[in-house]
């Protein structure tokens, strides 16, 4: 019996009934005709501070939905698509804005005239527009208009330990996430305009690579040269934790240059240390914590653990209208199992350079035939490592479907599973090539007509579904709420702002007492 094997049958069944999963999903807001909707973030959905389920991202023009909690994947995309229904409706009134369903942003402007998220007067408020605009002279403002899908996914009776066990192996295989369900091979010129950016032209303003899963995920994506010089172990929440305060502590040139204030005292970033915050990190998994009022993530963790892992890889998918389906989610659960369960050997820093190779060989030419990947010393063929990892995967399907007792309990994790071996039979089938192959037959090779055409689809089929007055008044009350909050938290400051951001940022709230950054573990 192999070690998974013999993990998932020591696995209780209340455990695996108890997994949680929730979803955070990032969109644009466009106007008809494909660019940027410059409009504030609309009244009618309430706070993007304090409301629990829609928010903004890092542009004021970028959605994020948020659902709770849910004990299936069924359930997560009915909520998702809930809030969804409701944003449209206030979208519409707002002379028919559009949610943008391709993770590659739509036709955008000059980069400086990105409008930032805006979250009122108070100081937490004011910090969380600070960030945003330290965000946008370390990267540029146009990096940070790409969305995407971050699924946080829990089970009860995992240590911190292993899930730092599951979030190694999560890496060594997140490249067969980027291959199954990576969207976007290509995008609108606008987003790489004066870059050096090594894409093709396939007509006019669209640019791709032929075989691309995720541009997204890539190095014009959410990378940063500066973080590349972070080598971030996971061994252990020690190591994870010394990394992160070195980074979150120590000055760092480039941005010293930039300041905390520009010339006329305004603002430029939160600190000059190589991360701000600890949301500034960019990886493929995050260790997370759910955090008390005002407490810093790190010290929430190295108090209380790790609570849940949040995936951060996942495109939006422009053929779904929510754009993640059930079936992924199931997968995705299916994957983050197999991470935990599969023995789990320390990381190294070559074997952390390895996998930001694959990961970047993956997201531009995943699609490739022949593509190899490193695999220690050895160069395997993705296919052939894809292939392994699906077919460990058939006990948990079994496994997972058997514990369905619903009336029209199926074969949905099993099913999920086909999608995936076929895809990796046929690259022709993933939904990178599916992109492709309907804006090159449909829309003249054109990003963002394709994409204008999915999103008004996708804004027809969602205004026509059902929503009784019931929810909407529901969704009016919270979003009015939050409003309410807001407003106490901004009668409730009593620091000045500088007094705030200094306290906030200060070493001692980082926890466990770690006044000198740790070895590298």
């Amino acid at each position: 019996m192999s070690g998974l094997t013999q993990a998932l049958a020591d696995l209780p069944d209340a455990h695996l009934r108890a997994m949680g999963r929730g979803v955070e999903k990032e969109s644009l807001r466009s106007q008809p005709d494909g660019a940027l909707a410059f409009t504030p973030h609309p009244a009618a959905l309430g706070s993007a501070l304090t409301h629990p389920h829609i928010t903004t991202d890092f542009c004021e023009s970028q959605l994020e939905f948020v659902t709770g909690v849910h004990a299936d994947a069924q359930t997560c995309l009915d909520e998702l698509t809930r809030i969804h229904q409701f944003s449209y409706r206030a979208l519409k009134d707002l002379g028919n804005e559009m949610l943008w369903v391709s993770s590659m942003p739509c036709g955008l402007p000059t980069d400086e005239t990105i409008p930032i998220g805006r979250y009122g007067g108070s100081n937490v408020g004011r910090a969380k527009s600070v960030y945003r605009m330290g965000l946008g002279h370390r990267y540029g403002r146009r990096m940070q208009t790409i969305s995407g899908i971050h699924y946080n996914w829990s089970m009860p009776g995992i240590s911190t330990e292993a899930y730092f066990g599951l979030i190694r192996n999560f890496r060594r295989h997140s490249f067969l996430l980027l291959y199954l369900f990576g969207a976007s091979p290509a995008l609108c010129s606008s987003f790489v305009e004066g870059r050096d950016h090594g894409l093709q032209t396939l007509k006019g303003k669209t640019l791709y690579l032929p075989h691309a899963t995720s541009l997204r995920m890539g190095r014009l994506g959410y990378q940063s040269d500066a973080q590349a010089s972070l080598s971030v172990s996971y061994n252990s929440l020690e190591s994870y934790a010394s990394s992160l305060q070195q980074a979150l502590t120590k000055p760092y040139p480039a941005y010293e240059a930039v300041g905390i204030k520009n010339p006329g005292g305004d603002y430029n970033q939160l600190a000059t240390s190589l991360l701000q915050i600890e949301n500034e990190f960019y990886g493929t998994i995050r260790p997370k914590r759910v955090i008390h009022s005002g407490e810093r993530p790190l010290h929430a963790l190295r108090e209380r653990g790790v609570e849940y892992v949040e995936v951060r890889c996942m495109d939006l998918d422009p053929f779904e209208p929510v754009g993640i389906a059930a079936s992924t989610m199931r997968f995705i659960d299916m994957f983050l199992l197999h991470c935990l369960l599969s023995d789990s050997a320390d990381d190294t820093p070559s074997e952390i350079a390895a996998l930001g190779r694959n990961q970047q060989a993956v997201a531009a030419r995943g699609r490739e035939p022949g593509l190899c990947l490193e695999r220690g010393d050895v160069q395997v063929p993705l296919t052939t490592w894809g292939h392994e990892l699906l077919h460990a995967m058939t006990p948990l399907a079994e496994r997972l479907d058997a514990l369905d007792t619903s009336v029209d309990a199926g074969s949905a994790y099993r099913d999920a599973l086909a999608v995936a071996h076929a895809r990796m039979q046929d690259a022709k089938l993933t939904p990178s090539a599916r992109v492709l192959q309907v804006m090159q037959s449909d829309f003249d090779s054109s990003y963002v007509a394709f994409t204008r055409a999915q999103s008004a689809q996708t804004q027809a089929h969602l205004l026509g579904l059902p929503f009784s007055s019931e929810l909407q008044s529901q969704f009016e009350a919270m979003a009015q709420a939050s409003v309410q909050l807001q407003k106490q938290i901004e009668a409730s400051d009593t620091l000045g702002f500088e007094a705030y951001r200094q306290h906030y940022l200060s070493v001692d709230r980082l926890g466990a007492g770690l006044r000198q950054p740790l070895a590298h573990g």
